[in-house]
Formats: C-alpha cells, sequence, structure tokens
C-alpha cells in the first residue's frame, strides 16, 4: 500500500514535465510523481482517457483530485507559504475561477513555455471516430 499521494502527469508533455521538475526543486511537495505512461492507472484507480485529459492527485486511500484542484493539493503538501495558495485555491469562488485558468492553460499548453506538439490534449470530438 502507498503511503504518500502520488501525481499523475503527462510525461510526453515538456510543458507538464518542466512544471513537475520546478515542483519537485522549489516546491518539495510530499509526493510521488509518476508520468501517466509508466504508472499503473488500473492500480490507481485511474483511466488513461482522465490521465490524458488532466493532471491528477490520488491519495494513498485512492481519492482522485484533478486539474486545479489537484495543482492546490500540491501545493498544500508543500508547505510554508505555498499551503496557503493551495488552501486558497480549494475555496468557492476561487476554486471555480482556478478550474477555469487549468482548463484555458491546459487546452495551450502546447504553447507554454517547453511545449512541443506532443504536448496538445486529444481532441475529444474525432476520438474513437
Amino acid at each position: 500500500m502507498r503511503t504518500q499521494p502520488v501525481v499523475v502527469f503527462d510525461g510526453d508533455c515538456g510543458f507538464c514535465t518542466s512544471s513537475v521538475h520546478f515542483a519537485e526543486r522549489r516546491l518539495r511537495p510530499r509526493c510521488d510523481f509518476v508520468p501517466w505512461q509508466r504508472a499503473d492507472l488500473q492500480a490507481l484507480g485511474i483511466t488513461q482517457e482522465r490521465a490524458e485529459y488532466e493532471v491528477l492527485w490520488v491519495t494513498p486511500t485512492g481519492t482522485v483530485y484533478g486539474g486545479a484542484r489537484a495543482v492546490a493539493k500540491i501545493l498544500l503538501s508543500a508547505g510554508r507559504g505555498w499551503s496557503v495558495l493551495g488552501a486558497s485555491l480549494m475555496l468557492p469562488p476561487v476554486r471555480w475561477v482556478a478550474q477555469g485558468v487549468y482548463r484555458l492553460i491546459a487546452a495551450n499548453r502546447h504553447r507554454m513555455p517547453g511545449g512541443t506538439a506532443a504536448c496538445a490534449l486529444p481532441d475529444r470530438r474525432t476520438q474513437g471516430a
């Protein structure tokens, strides 16, 4: 059984990988980071589709937080001043705004610093067609 949370991210995305490296170096949250491409998604209780769509924070008991809430959990676990920011991201209406900003960044991550064409999210309209 896992003893600390796991953050599941897109390891093929340069922007996502750079963000994780920043968090590991600067924030030092109490969690493990694993690219979804190397994670046992079934054991974590998440689908590949969800892992492709957003960053995920998976607790040792299996609770999953995605998107801006996952970012908030990372900040909360980092302690120091970061936890204040993380706590504020969990409160409505800040949470709603944060989720909108997260979705905007996620949809455009291939345009962000470090981003490449591999960072683009799959087009949900054409999946399975």
